[in-house]
C-alpha cells in the first residue's frame, strides 16, 4: 500500500474558510480542480451546503470568530475527509468607519474572524499538516496588507497583522515540512466589491463604471478589477508541489499598486 504522506502528488485535502462565495469559492474550485478533496468551510449553512454539493466537496458550517468554530472547522474537516493538507485562510468582512467612530463591537468581531481565527486554524491543523510532509498554509492577505488607506482601520490591521504570523509560521514550519505564504490581490470583483462599486456610483452620481476607474483603479497601473480566478490560480499553485521553496513571502496579484 501507497502511504500518502510520502508521495506529494497523491490527492491532498484542503480546508478553505469563507468557501461559499467569493474568492473563496473560486480557489475551492480551483482546489477541487486539481484533484483534491476540499472542505468548505463557512457561516452561510444554506449557501455553503449548496455550493460544496455543485462541487462534490464537504461543508462544515462554522462560526470561526469562536475559538470553538476554529477548532470544529479542523476537526470536522478531518473526521470527514481522513486528513488535511492545505489550509486556505480567506474568511473575511471589511468595514468602514474612520478611527473616532469605529464600533468596538466590530473591531472585536474583525480581528477574531480576519487575526485570530487564521491563527487558532493553523494551530489546530499544524499536527495534521506535519504529518503530512509537506503542509500549506496559504493566507488571504490584501495590498492593504502593504499599504493603508483611511476609514479601514481594522481590515488594514488585521491584513498588517497576517504577514507577521506568515512569517513565524514559515519559520517554525520549516523543519516539518509546512510552508506558509499570504497571497495579497488588488481590488478583486467578488460581491462584497460590487455592492460598494453600486453603493459608491449612487453616492457620487456617476457610473459604476466610472467609479471603478476612478475609485477602486485609481492607484493601479493595470486599471482593470481582477477576478476570483486570478487569485484562486495562484492559490492553487502555492498549494502545489512545484511551490515547495516558496514559503515566509507575500505573494502580491495587486496590479502594480505597491509599485509606488
Amino acid at each position: 500500500m501507497t502511504d500518502r504522506n510520502n508521495t506529494p502528488d497523491a490527492r491532498r485535502v484542503a480546508l478553505v474558510t469563507g468557501g461559499a462565495s467569493g474568492i473563496g469559492l473560486a480557489c475551492a474550485r480551483a482546489l477541487a480542480d486539481a484533484g483534491h478533496g476540499v472542505a468548505i468551510v463557512d457561516v452561510d449553512a444554506a449557501r455553503g451546503a449548496e455550493q460544496a454539493a455543485a462541487l462534490g466537496a464537504a461543508f462544515v458550517q462554522a462560526d470561526l470568530t469562536s475559538r470553538e468554530g476554529c477548532r470544529h472547522a479542523v476537526e470536522s474537516t478531518v473526521a470527514e475527509l481522513g486528513a488535511l493538507d492545505i489550509l486556505v485562510c480567506n474568511a473575511g468582512f471589511q468595514h468602514l468607519d474612520p478611527i473616532p467612530d469605529f464600533p468596538e463591537d466590530t473591531w472585536d468581531t474583525m480581528m477574531a474572524l480576519m487575526l485570530t481565527s487564521p491563527f487558532l486554524l493553523t494551530r489546530y491543523a499544524w499536527d495534521h499538516l506535519k504529518r503530512t510532509g509537506h503542509g500549506r498554509i496559504i493566507h488571504m492577505g490584501s495590498a492593504h496588507s502593504l499599504t493603508a488607506s483611511p476609514f479601514k482601520v481594522g481590515y488594514v490591521t488585521a491584513k498588517h497583522g497576517l504577514l507577521g504570523l506568515t512569517r513565524v509560521t514559515a519559520l517554525e514550519g520549516g523543519d516539518v515540512g509546512i510552508t506558509c505564504n499570504t497571497v495579497c490581490p488588488a481590488y478583486v470583483r467578488t460581491p462584497l466589491v460590487e455592492k460598494q462599486i453600486a453603493d459608491q456610483a449612487r453616492t457620487r452620481g456617476i457610473a459604476p463604471a466610472e467609479v471603478e476607474q476612478k475609485v477602486f483603479l485609481e492607484n493601479v497601473a493595470v486599471k482593470r478589477l481582477l477576478e476570483p480566478e486570478d487569485v484562486a490560480a495562484y492559490v492553487a499553485f502555492l498549494a502545489s508541489e512545484a511551490a515547495w521553496g516558496i514559503t515566509g513571502g507575500v505573494q502580491t496579484i495587486d496590479l502594480g499598486w505597491t509599485a509606488r
